[in-house]
Formats: C-alpha cells, sequence, structure tokens
C-alpha cells in the first residue's frame, strides 16, 4: 500500500517476487459488486485518521528471517490442499490499495504474510504462515522443545521437516501446548510418537484442565458452532480482495488432519516452576482468559515471555462469534498484569502463538500494559454505561475505546470488533434482555416479518426503498428492512440478491475479519444458496477418543428427539470395567440424563463393555450389538428402552440454513449410526 513504503521489502523477506501494480482483479461471485462511491469514501477516511506512519510491526515482523521454503502450499494426507499461503499473494502486489478491504485491515492481513523460519533470539525460533497459529521451537541441550504444533499433523510435520533442514536434525523433547484450542495442539503427531509420550521419552506440558476444555468447549453446540464458523472464518470464501483476506490471528486454519495426545505433565499451580532438558521456565496458568485452560511461560535465563494467546497482534474475542462461552475481559487484563508485574522487570523480549515478537524492555511493556487496559476498559467502559441504562442493543453504538489506545495498532480490534465485544461484556453481566418486555419473549423473525412486510406496503415497496438506500449509500438501513423481508419471503430471490449487496458493502468496510467474513459469507449464500467444500477438521479419533464417557452421554442427551419417546421411561446402567466407570442413564419425561459413581438396582438393562470397546461405538466404527456379537460387551434385561432411544437419536446437519431460502437439500449428511459422535460436531475451537 502506498502509505507503508515497506512493501518490496516484505517481498525480499518473503522470497516473493514483487507483481507489477495491477487493477484489482474480477469479483469471484458473478452477483458481486466493487466497492461503491460511499465504501471508496470510507475507506479513504480510514487512511487519513490511522497511523500509518508507525511501521515498528513491518519492523519486528521482518526481525530473524532466515528462510522461506520454495512450497506455498502444504498437502493434507487426504489428498486435499490443507495450506495454500499462496492464494493471498494479492496482498503483495506493490502500491494496492483495494478499496474492498478496511486500510487497518489490509495492514493487518500485509503483517500476517509471515512466512517461513525466523531466529526470535539465540536458541528460539518460530515458524510463521505454515497454519494460522505459528510453531515456535526452542533449542534444548538435547533436542527441540516445541510450544504449540498448530492444527494438522500435515502443516506441523512439515514445519519440523522445514526447520532441521535448515538448522540441523535433532528430535522433539517436548511439547507445550499453552491452551485448549485446535490450532496449538492438533498437529501434535507431526512432531511426536504417541508411545514416546507414553513412555516418558517425550514430554507433553499442559496447562491444568486442558484435556476437559480442549474437547468439551465444543460438543454439546459442536455443530452449531462447526457451520457458525462458516461465517466467522469465511472458510469456504475465495481468497480475493473481494473475498477472505486474513483472519486478523494469522491467514485461515488448515484444512488438515487434527489429532490429540493427552499430556503427561500438568501445570497445576498459578506460578510453577520447571526446568526440560536444560530450559529453565516458569509457567503462569491464566484460566478464563483467551481459553478456559491456558497458561504463558517466562524463560528467565533469556529474559522471554511467550505470552500463548493472551498478547498477540490484536485484541481478541470476548465473544466469539463462531459461539462460545463468553470471555472474561476483567480477568483476561489482571493476568496480563500478573505477567507484567511479576516478570515484567526483566523481560526483554516477548513471542506469542500468533503475529510477531516484540523486542526491547519498552517496547514490550508498552504493548502489555496497552492491551491490559484495552480489555479493562472495555469491561469497565461497558458496565460504566450500562449502568446509565445503556443496554445490549444500544451498547455497540455508544461505547467506543479510549482514543489513546484507538492509536496503537497493537490495541485494534481485529480479531475482536469493538461493537460485538462491547455487547459480549454487557450479555456476560446482565444477559440478552434489554428490559423493554417487548423484546423478553420476542417473535420469531420468521413470525415477525409478514407484519413488517405488509405494513410496510409490500415486497415491491420495499424493494424499492432497499435500492433506494443501497444507491445512497446508506446499507444499514437498507438491510433492515430487507432483512424482514427476505424472513417473510425466503423464496424472493431479487431480495435476497439486494441484501446481499448491501451486506457486501458492509463487509469490505469492516475492520475485524470475523465481522467481514459474516457479512461476506451470509451474501454469498444469499445469493447462491449453502455451498460445499473442505473444511478444518474438527471431529477425528484422538477428539473421540479423549471424549469423557460422562460427557458423551450429555452429548448423547442432545441429540434425543424427546418426541419419539413420549411416554417412554426407563433405566440403563452402563458399566466399562477396564477403567472402573459406571453410570445410571435414566429416561424421563422425554429426558435423558445420568449420573456417574452409581448403579440401579432397578434398572432394565445392564450394559457391560470396556472403555476401550466403547471408543469405536463412539466413532461409528461398530454398534453395541456387533461389540456383543464379538465377545466384547453384554446386554442383559429389556432392551426395549434402549432399541426406542437408537431410533429416537436426531442427526445434526451442520449444513442448517443462517440465512433464509439459502438451504440445498442434495447437501443433507447420511444417516449416521445412533449412538456416533458425528463428524463435525466437535468444532476445532480456534480462536
Amino acid at each position: 500500500m502506498k502509505k507503508y513504503g515497506f512493501a518490496v521489502g516484505i517481498a525480499v523477506v518473503l522470497m516473493t517476487a514483487i507483481v507489477a501494480m495491477a487493477a484489482p482483479p474480477e469479483h469471484f461471485d458473478a452477483k458481486g459488486k466493487m466497492p461503491s462511491e460511499f465504501t471508496i469514501e470510507f475507506q479513504q477516511e480510514q487512511r487519513a485518521a490511522l497511523p500509518f506512519d508507525d511501521e515498528r510491526d513491518f519492523e519486528e515482523m521482518r526481525k530473524g528471517f532466515i528462510a522461506a521454503p520454495a512450497y506455498r502450499q502444504i498437502m493434507a494426507d487426504a489428498g486435499n490442499v490443507a495450506w495454500d499461503m499462496g492464494k493471498y499473494d494479492f496482498l503483495l502486489e506493490e502500491g494496492q490499495d483495494y478499496d474492498s478491504i478496511n486500510p487497518s485491515l489490509q495492514r493487518q492481513a500485509l503483517l500476517n504474510m509471515n512466512y517461513g523460519l525466523y531466529e526470535v533470539m539465540p536458541d528460539v525460533y518460530q515458524i510463521r504462515g505454515f497454519d494460522l497459529a505459528n510453531i515456535t521451537f526452542i533449542r534444548s541441550d538435547t533436542g527441540w522443545i516445541i510450544f504449540d504444533p498448530l492444527t494438522a499433523r500435515e502443516t506441523a510435520r512439515a514445519a519440523l521437516q522445514f526447520i532441521n533442514e535448515q538448522l540441523g536434525e535433532r528430535p522433539v523433547v517436548a511439547v507445550v501446548y499453552s491452551h485448549s484450542h485446535g490450532d496449538h495442539f492438533g498437529g501434535v503427531r507431526g512432531v511426536v510418537e504417541e508411545s514416546d509420550v507414553i513412555s516418558g521419552k517425550v514430554q507433553v506440558i499442559a496447562p491444568v484442565g486442558f484435556m476437559q476444555n480442549a474437547v468439551a468447549e465444543n460438543v454439546y453446540a459442536g455443530t452449531a458452532m462447526a457451520r457458525r464458523m462458516f461465517f466467522q472464518y469465511g472458510v469456504l470464501l475465495p481468497a480475493s480482495p473481494y473475498g477472505h483476506v486474513d483472519q486478523s490471528i494469522g491467514k485461515n486454519t488448515a484444512a488438515g488432519d487434527l489429532g490429540l495426545i493427552a499430556p503427561n505433565v500438568v501445570i497445576e499451580d498459578d506460578f510453577e516452576e520447571m526446568t526440560v532438558d536444560g530450559v529453565r521456565m516458569v509457567f503462569q496458568n491464566t484460566p478464563g482468559t483467551e481459553a478456559p485452560a491456558e497458561m504463558n511461560t517466562f524463560f528467565p535465563d533469556k529474559k522471554l515471555l511467550w505470552a500463548a494467546e493472551n498478547i498477540t497482534g490484536t485484541i481478541h474475542n470476548i465473544y466469539t462469534l463462531r459461539g462460545a462461552l463468553v470471555r472474561d475481559a476483567l480477568k483476561w487484563s489482571k493476568e496480563i498484569n500478573a505477567a507484567i508485574y511479576r516478570f515484567g522487570p526483566d523481560i526483554e523480549v516477548m513471542m506469542a502463538s500468533h503475529s510477531w515478537p516484540r523486542w526491547g524492555h519498552d517496547r514490550v511493556i508498552e504493548v502489555m500494559q496497552d492491551q491490559r487496559d484495552t480489555y479493562a476498559n472495555l469491561n469497565n467502559g461497558v458496565l460504566h454505561l450500562a449502568n446509565q441504562g445503556v443496554t445490549i442493543n444500544q451498547i455497540h453504538n455508544v461505547y467506543e475505546v479510549p482514543a489513546a489506545l484507538q492509536n496503537k495498532w497493537h490495541a485494534r480490534s481485529y480479531h475482536g470488533s469493538v461493537e460485538h465485544n462491547s455487547r459480549a461484556v454487557l450479555n456476560r453481566y446482565l444477559g440478552y434482555w434489554d428490559g423493554n418486555p417487548t423484546t423478553l419473549i420476542p417473535l420469531s423473525p420468521a413470525d415477525s416479518a409478514p407484519l413488517y412486510v405488509e405494513m410496510m406496503g409490500g415486497a415491491e415497496k420495499i424493494l424499492a426503498k432497499g435500492q433506494t438506500l443501497y444507491d445512497e449509500g446508506k446499507y444499514k438501513l437498507a438491510t433492515e428492512i430487507l432483512n424482514k423481508l427476505v424472513y417473510a419471503e425466503p423464496g424472493n430471490q431479487p431480495a435476497k440478491d439486494l441484501l446481499a449487496d448491501n451486506f457486501e458493502q458492509l463487509g469490505y468496510r469492516m475492520e475485524s475479519p470475523s465481522v467481514r467474513n459474516s457479512f461476506l459469507a451470509a451474501a454469498f449464500e444469499l445469493r447462491n444458496g449453502i455451498v460445499k467444500g473442505v473444511t478444518p477438521h474438527g471431529t477425528g479419533p484422538d477428539m473421540i477418543r479423549a471424549m469423557g464417557t460422562g460427557l458423551w452421554l450429555d452429548y448423547l442427551a442432545i441429540r434425543l428427539d424427546g418426541s419419539k419417546v413420549s411416554g417412554l421411561s426407563g433405566k440403563i446402567n452402563l458399566v466399562t470395567p477396564d477403567n472402573g466407570e459406571q453410570y445410571v442413564i435414566e429416561l424421563n419425561n422425554e429426558t435423558l440424563t445420568s449420573i456417574e459413581g452409581y448403579l440401579a438396582g432397578d434398572a432394565d438393562l445392564t450394559i457391560t463393555i470396556d472403555r476401550e470397546d466403547l471408543i469405536p461405538v463412539m466413532m461409528g466404527i461398530a454398534t453395541l450389538d456387533d461389540q456383543a456379537k464379538a465377545g466384547k460387551a453384554t446386554l442383559e434385561g429389556d432392551r426395549t428402552v434402549f432399541d426406542r432411544l437408537r431410533l429416537a437419536m436426531a442427526d445434526f446437519d451442520i449444513y442448517f440454513e443462517l440465512m433464509p431460502g439459502t438451504a440445498r437439500r442434495d447437501l443433507a449428511q447420511g444417516k449416521t449410526n445412533p449412538l456416533q459422535v458425528q463428524p463435525g460436531t466437535i468444532d476445532s475451537g480456534v480462536d
């Protein structure tokens, strides 16, 4: 971009030839629109208002570059492309200001074009641009200590191979999972063998609560989360100035094989020091920040802070749009503050699982303090307004980040957005209701929309007014009325197309790629229907194996269609002798409940199966009857309740509508085994 003055340097660093400035490419969608005059004016205002002269981030992202591989794609073992950095090369065009991309986001997207091996300091290296996250290598006495082995086996394997080619082959002696999101542990099988972990030859270190949260956070609403990820991450949007450009903390998530090896070392205390193969570390547990289980790590002998995903090149999500429990902005701020006061006097370098490192004590403390204050102000400022009567339906239009922080690039809200994060804070404390009884028990949109359409004079008048508002650049106003029409008439394609046009212009303006992607993906589906493609993997053998029996039973209770067992009641005992577990499963009032540690004397049926033999049932490889025929299970008693329950298990279809009138019948999944954890129902939890 013209204002930056560093495109040539970045291209050299990335070993990528500069492409002569050219006109923006054609839109990938035949119905897509170019940026309007109003959007262009908005982008120009952003270029004039933001501190583009501050180029410290670019100096830091280039620092320590060693080499980049000749390839730009990494193939998945399944045959698809797991990772493609080259598809974003349009961002490297010299002097190109894309009016279809918010200038601040274009800057962040260019920063995330890091690709290759970098030295952070002697014996500390990162490979960036191989996946959504960074993979970090610490040279220890006898090998590598790896922090966060990416999302997929294939990308992690490629990273290990590349660093060994560049710096000499060394064995992996330890892996550290900084937290319980899939892009920080899913590639572990690409760098270590599970047998070496079980034997203790390789240490796998994780924060307390890691295993439970790595699976549980994404089980109960896993299908819904995975579907909503299509919008937040724009996983099926083409890489294009008019489509996907970035994910703020990296380019996007690899579509490879996500695995999980259980840790053999768990950090329990708030602060815990240990030495791993000659490298001294102090772990700081930070639960309830960016993830339910997360930890920072300080290296006293190196004066280096590993900030996990608590401090990256963006303000993060308090509420992630794919769905998750609302996070605690105040606690997040306090944990950063604890790191400042515990380690701050000695810190000279800070790196993290995303973005680029910071060097120099003053620079590191500046970033830490500013992010601490941004999260704290988000919490305190929203509650300050809420206590004066500002509601959840107003807060995003009222709350503002302090001006001093708005002018700091590292305090900009890329992964989160000020708008949806402010609503999240208010929701955390006060819930979704704004205090107006009209919104306490609201009509569903499909029920209320016909009334609005009738009162507005019908579809033709709404379309005419919507077009006028679009032509005037009043896109939010246009969406307000067109959204009603689309809900009232889901088959009205002109209405869907015009709503998509307005979504598209709003998406072009968004600084947060999560919000941009949501607008653009919704526009694409409104125009074309729901499309299918290769997406990041969430469910796999490792994730299902790690799912506790109780969690699996809770998941089956969610899948139960209660209307199909109306009037039926009964009890089933489940015994897994190899691990000593026992459960009572009770059907009553069309509801399935379970309790661990008990057996019912009046149970209708007792199922006895080793936990190890139950796993194939959970995976859908075998049924309980298959295991019984093989002598691996017994079912003693009356099977009536059990057989009815199996028939009443619903299959969740990940391709459900997010916008009305977009479903395509041919995309429905086939019937699964009734007790199987369905493919795609555990989201990979990347955010």
